[in-house]
């Protein structure tokens, strides 16, 4: 906000400087403008600008801010135990109930896929640990696998001399 607006300077008691909008307050050099107290009322924090006219507690204004949620998103909300069955679940939900339940099965299938990435990594360890018992290893396959493709290139070679 303090960037579209400008910067606010207070040099000396009872003046107030703003500084064009985007500039810094040393680079503002001669592009300061005096501002009045009562004009200074419009950039206070909270609330709205007193520019805005005047606004009610009472008139708000607002969409309902409930969503219908979909098949899946049932699921989740079951999934994450907002709700014990799919009965249960009403037929609007509060938006924020449903990012709720979406961020907490999103780290709720995170833990599951760490999970079972440590248990992919030690079935690694022992399928190896297997092999090197078999005296088994990458460059023995490799060998193998080349001499049988030079086998099968001498055999086409001679039948197509044939």
């Amino acid at each position: 906000m303090l960037a579209a607006v400008g910067c606010l300077l207070r040099p000396n008691l009872g003046r107030f400087l703003r500084c064009a909008p985007g500039m810094r307050p040393a680079a503002a050099g001669g592009t300061v403008f005096p501002l009045s107290p009562a004009t200074l009322s419009r950039y206070k924090s909270g609330g709205t600008p007193s520019g805005s006219g005047p606004q009610s507690p009472g008139k708000v204004h607002r969409v309902p801010a409930e969503l219908k949620p979909s098949q899946f998103d049932k699921k989740i909300l079951l999934w994450t135990g907002r709700f014990k069955a799919m009965e249960d679940i009403p037929l609007r939900v509060p938006p924020e109930m449903i990012d709720a339940a979406r961020n907490k099965a999103r780290v709720k299938a995170c833990y599951i896929m760490i999970g079972l990435t440590i248990i992919a990594c030690f079935a690694v360890i022992a399928s190896a640990k297997r092999a090197v018992e078999r005296h088994e290893s990458l460059t023995s396959w490799n060998l193998a696998k080349k001499a049988k493709w030079r086998e099968e290139a001498a055999i086409a070679a001679q039948a197509k001399a044939k």
